[in-house]
């Protein structure tokens, strides 16, 4: 039998237990939400007869299971007697946090469809009692903003939390006559740039090739604006990190994309890789594939 690490991903409603399964998600994970607890053990068993290695897994329970509940802690006794580690986080919040997330997102608490709010949290706090009993982590997101439960989350279930943080930088050229890039965070035109492609031997090639590279990057006004783009760079990719950005896609554009856009974003790229521990990777979009 294969073992597996088990993630119960439970508490009060309003307390971030989505978000907390998303992080989960994003450490590679496989997250079911609301699966009944008691179908746990046999789920199991069809994963261990499949024909790939199963994946560590994570699992929403809340009380929505209603009478399923009750059979937790009989299921989770027979899931950790089979070899298989299971840790159970429990999420909770204080009432008057709850009360005003719910009021922002204005949605109907699951135990009070009909009635109101803070009568839905106090009969949740009483169902979940016994699960935050058994619970081997318990997460307090009062003051917690998405970021810091995130954080919370990577630190433990991540045996390498430092590079799980570890933010991802696409550097992307594109021709601004194709359109924007979609998914861009940052977009910088270097339109003003003198353009290879009214020199003769250099419009057919691209800014790929060190002669136009050379072109590009030997203008004046480009050394400034690499300064400048490198300064502002070095000030916002630790800022970045700090929230939790998983993903980071700069973009820089020329008329087609084929010269002045593409020796850019190979230069920054290159930089930002000497500069920065962060994996970068670098995209032409509108050069011919």
């Amino acid at each position: 039998m294969q073992t597996v690490q088990i993630i119960v991903v439970t508490g009060l409603s309003g307390s971030g237990k989505s978000t907390a399964i998303r992080a989960l998600e994003d450490l590679g994970f496989v997250c079911v939400d609301n699966m009944p607890v008691v179908l746990l053990p046999r789920f199991l068993d069809l994963l261990d007869h499949a024909s790939k290695p199963t994946p560590n897994m994570a699992l929403v329970i809340d009380a929505r299971e209603g009478s399923f509940i009750k059979e937790a802690e009989a299921t989770f006794r027979t899931v950790k007697a089979e070899g298989h580690h299971l840790e159970i986080v429990f999420l909770e919040a204080d009432n008057d946090t709850l009360l005003r997330r719910y009021s922002e997102t204005r949605r109907k608490h699951p135990l009070s469809p009909h009635g109101n709010v803070e009568s839905g949290v106090r009969t949740e706090r009483a169902t979940l009692a016994d699960l935050r009993h058994m619970a081997d982590h318990i997460i307090d997101t009062t003051d917690l903003n998405v970021h810091d439960l995130r954080r919370a989350i990577q630190d433990l279930f991540d045996p390498n939390a430092d590079n799980a943080r570890r933010l991802i930088v696409n550097v992307v050229s594109f021709g601004f006559k194709a359109g924007l890039p979609r998914g861009a965070d940052l977009v910088f035109d270097v339109r003003f740039l003198l353009n290879p492609h009214f020199v003769a031997e250099l419009r057919p090639k691209t800014g790929i090739q060190p002669d136009v590279a050379r072109y590009v990057l030997a203008q004046p006004n480009t050394s400034e604006f690499l300064n400048k783009i490198n300064d502002l760079l070095e000030f916002l990719l630790p800022l970045y990190e700090a929230e939790s950005k998983a993903y980071l896609t700069i973009a820089f554009g020329c008329t087609g994309g084929q010269h002045r856009s593409v020796s850019i974003a190979e230069h920054v790229a290159a930089t930002l890789a000497k500069r920065f521990p962060f994996p970068v990777n670098t995209h032409h979009r509108d050069l011919p594939r």
